[in-house]
């Protein structure tokens, strides 16, 4: 198993190998698997609540915290309107929030980081994980394209809703109610990416802030924080490579 630190990106979907130090309390704007791939992970709770397990599937606006105690991990981020996401939301992630050691103990072997490399969601989580399939629905479909394809991370809410012939507050209710986290947050998130996506075209992290249309680089570290829990610089320092893949 390479002890490289790298992150794969995809189109809806993400993943982070390597070591992280402690991350404070953070919410993410995606369902992620957490993975000890070397040894056990501790998840913190705001009500002081601590949870040791070897794998964790955390659904998007759940606040945690995440020492992995130097360990080697694995985080798989899911874009909330990704095929998968809609599968767990109808199945595991219904009646949790948070599902400890998802992955049976016997697929922890050599072929995990393949699997997780390729995201083969069939082999990485039981059936029992997922539900009946369901659609995003399309006007809030059309919304992702434009803020994901068109590249315009400034665009406002109202901008969107005029699109897709909604007011304001009733695409504000649609966004939420179908992927789970405001729109403004998730915006936020789709800022984080295109900072990574910068990472991998080599630009500077001041650069990718501004491309990102974040303030500045301390606008950039505190978003870090809120929604990975560590400073930015602790995730790129020793990074092998950004994969960007088709």
């Amino acid at each position: 198993m390479t002890q490289e630190k790298r992150i794969w990106l995809g189109g809806d979907r993400a993943l982070f190998l390597g070591e992280l130090p402690p991350a404070r309390l953070h919410e993410h704007a995606a369902p992620v698997l957490l993975i000890g791939m070397s040894g056990p992970i501790t998840l913190d709770f705001p009500d002081g609540r601590r949870e040791t397990c070897h794998s964790a599937l955390v659904d998007a606006g759940v606040k945690h915290g995440l020492d992995s105690g130097g360990e080697y991990v694995a985080s798989l981020y899911l874009e909330p309107d990704a095929p998968e996401t809609r599968l767990l939301k109808a199945g595991c992630l219904s009646y949790h929030p948070v599902v400890f050691d998802p992955i049976p103990h016997a697929a922890r072997h050599k072929t995990l980081e393949r699997r997780l490399q390729s995201f083969d969601f069939t082999h990485l989580l039981p059936s029992s994980a997922f539900g009946q399939p369901s659609h995003v629905d399309q006007r809030i479909a059309h919304s992702l394209t434009y803020l994901r394809c068109g590249g315009d991370l400034s665009a406002r809410r109202a901008t969107l809703a005029e699109q897709v012939h909604l007011s304001e507050s009733r695409f504000n209710h649609l966004f939420r109610a179908e992927m789970g986290i405001s729109f403004r947050r998730y915006r936020s998130w789709l800022r984080l990416r295109s900072v990574l996506y910068c990472v991998a075209r080599d630009r500077s992290l001041t650069h990718a802030a501004l491309d990102a249309g974040l303030h500045d680089s301390a606008h950039l570290s505190r978003l870090f924080q809120d929604m990975i829990g560590v400073a930015p610089s602790k995730v790129l320092r020793g990074l092998k490579g950004v994969d960007v893949l088709g």
